[in-house]
C-alpha cells in the first residue's frame, strides 16, 4: 500500500495544499500551511467559525423536532410536549409506538450499511485523538430527531453535541490538524452545541472542559469559549434570546436551607443512580427476551404511551415541564407519581433503542424532585416555609450533575439561566453533595457508565488513546540472544564472555522455555560445577512474557509482577517464538518521555518547540 492510500482520508484539500505528491510520496508542505497549522490564532478563529456551524445545527435539529410535534400532536409552534397540552388518547398511545417502528426500521437500515458502533465525542477524544465520523453523527442525529419527534422520553442534547463535535472533527481531519488540536476542536463543537441549546455560553464551554476534553488549560480556553459564544449568538439571531429557566423573582435563603441542600443533593444522587441502572436493566431484559432490535422501539413506545395516559408530561425531553415546575406548585402525590413515571419512561425509551440522551430529562427529574422535597417539608415542618423556587433549582442542578457528570456545567447553567447569584450558591451546595455521592457509591456518569457496560476502560475524556499507540514493539530490542537448552556451560562461557549480553534466552525446538542471567555463568559458586552442566540447569522458567502489540503501561505492571528487569517479547502466548526483549529501564524512560510530551501538548507548552516557519527563518 502506498502512502497516498494511507493519507487519502485527509481529503482532496490535503492534495491541493501539496501535502501529498501525485505519485504518493510526501513533498514539502508550503510555509504558509505550516504556519497555519502551528498558529494558535488560526485554531481560535477556526473554532469560532465552526462554533457558528454547530449553532446552525442546533437550530436545524430543534426546528425539525418542533415541526414533527406540530404535525403529529398538533402542538403550537414553540410549545413542548411536556407543557401538559390536552392530547387525544390515541395520539398519546399510538404515535410513540408508530414512531418507534420508524426509528427501528431506520436504525436497522443504518446498521446494515454501517455496522460499527457510533463513536461519540467523549470516546473520540479518549481513544481516537478526536477522530469521529460525520456520517455516523448525522445518522445518529436523524434517529434522535425521529425519537424525540414521536414523543420518546429522551433529550436532544446528544444529537446537538454529536453533530457539533462531528462537524469540527471532520474539518479538523481534513485540515490534517494535530491530535491535541483535533481534541480541542471536538470540544469546541460540543461547547457550541450546548451553549446554543440553552443560551448559556459559559455552561457550554465548561461542558466541553469537564466531559469532552477532560481538562481545562490556557491552550484550550480561547477556542472553546469563542466557539461557545459563536454558537450562542447564532442561536439568538435565529431564534431570539431566551433564558432557558428564567425566574421572575429573587430567592430567599437561610443557613438552614444551605444545610438542607446537602441531603437534597444526596437524594438527587440516589435518583440519578436509579435512572442509570434502570436504562441498563431495560436493555438487559430486552436482550434476554431475544427481541429483534428493530422491534424494541415500537414496544417501548407503546409502553411509554400507556404511561403518558396518566402522566402526559413524560413525553418528550421535559424542557417545557422544567419551566412549569419552576413557576407552579404541584401536589406531593402528583410529583412522586410523575417522578416514577419519568424515570420509567426515560429508562424504557433509551433501553429499547430510541436515540437521545438524559440531559434534559435529568433536569426535569431534578425540578420534580426539588418540588417534592418542598412539599414534604411543608408537611413535616409547616413553620419552616422553604422557598419552592430555590429547592427546585437545587434539585435540577443536583440530579443533572449526578447523571450528566458535569458539576460546574450545572452550576453555570443555573447562573446563566436565572442570573440569580444567591440561587446559584444554593445549587452549588447540592451539586457538590450529589457529585461526591455518585463518585463514592457509583463511580460513573451516564456516558462513562455506558462505556463500562461495553467493556471500554474509559472514565472520562482524558486522552488515553496515545497509550495504546505507544506499543512495546516500538521500543523493544530485537537483538536477543537465544541458546538451546542442551548447550553446556563451557560453550556458553566461550560464546558469551562476561558483560557481552544483558540476558540469554533458552529455547527448545525453537520455543522460548527460560531465561539465563549471563552473570550466573561466571558466578564463584559455579567454579566446582562440571562444565558439562547445560543451559537447562541454569535457566529460570518463563512465567511472564510480553507481546509487541501491548502498550508500555501494561509492560510496567508485568515488570512489577515478575520482579525482573528484563522480559522477553514473543510473537504470541502459545507459540512463544522470541522476537525481542524489553528492559524495565527502557520501558520507564520511554513511557515517561511520552507522558511528558503529552502533558506539554495538553497545557500548551509544545509551541515553545514549534516547527512553524517564521518570516525571519
Amino acid at each position: 500500500m502506498t502512502l497516498i492510500h494511507r493519507v487519502r482520508p485527509l481529503s482532496d484539500l490535503a492534495t491541493r495544499l501539496h501535502l501529498v505528491g501525485r505519485r504518493g510520496g510526501p513533498v514539502a508542505a508550503p510555509a504558509a500551511w505550516i504556519a497555519f497549522r502551528n498558529s494558535e490564532m488560526a485554531l481560535i478563529l477556526l473554532a469560532g467559525v465552526l462554533g457558528m456551524g454547530a449553532g446552525l445545527g442546533v437550530v436545524a435539529l430543534r426546528v425539525s423536532v418542533t415541526a414533527i410535534h406540530s404535525i403529529l400532536y398538533g402542538i403550537p409552534w414553540g410549545g413542548h410536549l411536556s407543557d401538559g397540552f390536552s392530547l387525544d388518547w390515541w395520539q398519546v398511545v399510538f404515535v410513540p409506538c408508530g414512531g418507534g417502528l420508524v426509528v427501528g426500521g431506520v436504525a436497522w437500515v443504518i446498521k446494515r450499511r454501517r455496522p460499527r458502533e457510533t463513536v461519540d465525542a467523549i470516546e473520540a477524544n479518549a481513544l481516537f485523538g478526536g477522530r469521529m465520523s460525520l456520517t455516523d453523527s448525522l445518522n445518529l442525529a436523524v434517529l434522535t430527531v425521529l425519537s424525540g419527534g414521536c414523543g420518546a422520553s429522551v433529550g436532544l442534547e446528544a444529537a446537538y453535541t454529536q453533530v457539533g463535535a462531528g462537524l469540527c472533527s471532520n474539518i479538523g481531519h481534513r485540515l490534517a490538524l494535530r491530535r491535541d488540536d483535533m481534541r480541542t476542536l471536538v470540544g469546541c463543537g460540543a461547547a457550541a452545541a450546548i451553549a446554543a441549546a440553552f443560551d448559556a455560553p459559559l455552561a457550554g464551554a465548561f461542558y466541553a472542559f469537564e466531559l469532552i476534553i477532560g481538562n481545562y488549560s490556557i491552550a484550550n480556553l480561547a477556542p472553546v469559549l469563542l466557539a461557545a459564544l459563536s454558537g450562542t449568538f447564532v442561536a439568538r439571531e435565529l431564534m431570539g434570546e431566551d433564558l432557558a429557566f428564567a425566574t421572575s423573582r429573587a430567592v430567599h435563603l437561610t443557613t438552614a436551607d444551605y444545610l438542607l441542600f446537602i441531603p437534597v443533593g444526596l437524594g438527587a444522587a440516589g435518583l440519578g443512580m436509579i435512572v442509570m441502572q434502570g436504562v441498563t436493566a431495560t436493555e438487559q431484559w430486552m436482550r434476554r427476551q431475544a427481541i429483534p432490535p428493530w422491534v424494541r422501539p415500537p414496544i417501548g413506545g407503546l409502553v411509554v404511551g400507556i404511561v403518558a395516559l396518566v402522566y402526559p408530561r413524560v413525553l418528550g425531553s421535559g424542557h417545557g415541564g422544567i419551566v412549569a415546575n419552576l413557576h407552579f406548585t404541584f401536589a406531593l402525590p402528583y410529583l412522586c407519581g410523575l417522578i416514577a413515571a419519568k424515570i420509567a419512561a426515560s429508562a424504557i425509551s433509551i433501553g429499547v433503542g430510541f436515540r437521545g440522551g438524559l440531559f434534559s430529562s435529568s433536569l426535569f427529574l431534578g425540578t420534580l424532585f426539588g418540588g417534592a422535597v418542598v412539599m414534604a417539608l411543608n408537611i413535616v415542618a409547616p413553620s419552616f416555609d422553604p422557598d419552592p423556587l430555590v429547592y427546585t433549582l437545587v434539585g435540577m442542578g443536583a440530579v443533572g450533575a449526578a447523571i450528566v457528570g458535569a458539576p460546574i456545567t450545572m452550576i453555570l447553567l443555573v447562573l446563566e439561566s436565572t442570573r440569580d447569584f444567591a440561587a446559584t450558591v444554593g445549587v452549588t451546595v447540592g451539586v457538590i453533595a450529589s457529585t461526591v455521592a455518585v463518585r463514592r457509591w457509583f463511580g460513573y456518569s451516564f456516558a462513562t457508565w455506558r462505556f463500562h457496560l461495553r467493556g471500554l476502560k474509559i472514565t472520562g475524556a482524558e486522552d488515553i488513546g496515545w497509550i495504546d499507540s505507544l506499543t512495546i514493539g516500538r521500543v523493544m530490542r530485537r537483538d536477543g540472544k537465544t541458546v538451546p537448552v542442551e548447550m553446556s556451560v563451557a560453550a556458553l562461557r566461550k560464546a558469551f564472555p562476561l558483560g557481552a549480553v544483558p540476558q540469554l534466552f533458552a529455547t527448545e525446538d525453537g520455543h522460548l522455555v527460560g531465561t539465563i542471567d549471563p552473570s550466573d555463568l561466571w558466578a564463584p559458586d559455579l567454579g566446582g560445577i562440571p562444565e558439562e552442566v547445560n543451559a537447562a540447569d541454569l535457566m529460570q522458567p518463563v512465567s511472564i512474557t510480553l507481546l509487541a502489540t501491548e502498550n508500555l503501561q501494561s509492560s510496567l505492571r508485568k515488570f512489577s509482577e515478575a520482579k525482573l528487569e528484563i522480559l522477553p517479547v514473543v510473537d504470541d502466548p502459545e507459540g512463544l517464538q522470541l522476537i525481542g526483549y524489553l528492559t524495565e529501564a527502557e520501558a520507564l524512560k520511554s513511557y515517561s518521555r511520552e507522558l511528558e510530551r503529552h502533558r506539554s501538548d495538553t497545557i500548551g507548552e509544545a509551541r515553545l518547540f514549534s516547527t512553524a516557519i517564521t518570516p525571519d527563518s
